[in-house]
């Protein structure tokens, strides 16, 4: 056992196993410089009032014996519009897919008008393909 723990001391390093490299000055600047705009982007201030759009909101009513009369909230609010902006679907929101899974079924209306004859290849029945029905 004194054996196994002096060679478990005194093991050195391979000779063939390679080192990691000590990045230069340079490359340690650039690191930095991309680190610091990195952090100046998110920590952009957001000043204007917005819903988290994931986020369900329940409203729920005043208790049935509060004497405390309910506030009034104008209809042009920029509440009550930001209330009804949170509902709405990514479509109606952006002008462009914001992730790119919204850009799979971005574009979801047909390219082709189905309303011409030449691209409607819908089944028809008629006189003779009814017939068979009697046979």
């Amino acid at each position: 056992a004194d054996k196994r723990a002096q060679s478990q001391t005194t093991k050195q390093p391979n000779d063939n196993m390679a080192e990691k490299e000590k990045p230069s000055v340079v490359a340690q600047d650039a690191i930095h410089i991309e680190r610091i705009k990195k952090e100046e982007k998110l920590l952009k201030q957001h000043t204007k009032f917005h819903i988290n759009p994931f986020r369900k909101l329940h409203i729920l009513p005043d208790k049935p014996m509060s004497r405390r009369p309910p506030e009034e909230v104008s209809e042009n609010s920029d509440f009550i519009k930001e209330l009804h902006r949170a509902y709405l679907v990514p479509k109606k929101k952006y002008s462009t897919p914001q992730t790119e899974s919204q850009e799979i079924g971005w574009e979801s209306s047909p390219l082709v008008n189905k309303t011409k004859q030449g691209f409607s290849f819908n089944i028809y029945s008629t006189k003779l393909s009814t017939l068979h029905f009697y046979f």
